[in-house]
């Protein structure tokens, strides 16, 4: 799994003019993409790693502050533009292996304490966020 971690000052995700998630003041937003060789077990481990990343103001994490977090699908992080000029999408899991590893990451993170925002699977979403920093970083498991 991989996942694209952004410190943020407030942050939400809109389909079809409907606010569906949103998160206020200092928090995660983090895509999420899945790639065929992916568990349960590496979505537990990908939620961990979120929730105690030391990442938000003075070295903190959510953990230590209660700091929400926006989860969102996105199967575009497994896109590969190495040859000519469109991706290939053939690292990405299908939706019907991705959607319940997103789920179980949200699900992990919920059962730590975390409150956690989400997108929807598979919908053409907007994104917003005011990135905190800026601070963006990386997190494969």
């Amino acid at each position: 799994m991989r996942a694209v971690v952004q410190r943020v000052d407030g942050a939400s995700v809109v389909v079809d003019g409907e606010t569906v998630g949103e998160i206020i003041g200092q928090g995660l937003c983090v895509l999420v993409g899945v790639t065929h060789e992916d568990t349960e077990q590496k979505a537990a481990q990908l939620a961990r790693k979120l929730w105690s990343l030391r990442i938000l103001s003075d070295e903190k994490s959510c953990s230590d502050v209660g700091a929400p977090l926006l989860v969102i699908s996105q199967f575009t992080l497994y896109g590969d533009a190495r040859k000519g000029r469109r991706p290939t999408w053939n690292g990405a899991a299908p939706g019907s292996v991705a959607e319940p590893l997103v789920e179980a990451v949200v699900s992990e993170l919920r059962a730590l304490g975390a409150r956690v925002e989400t997108g929807r699977f598979g919908a053409d979403m907007k994104v917003s966020l005011t990135n905190d920093g800026p601070f963006t970083v990386l997190v494969e498991v």
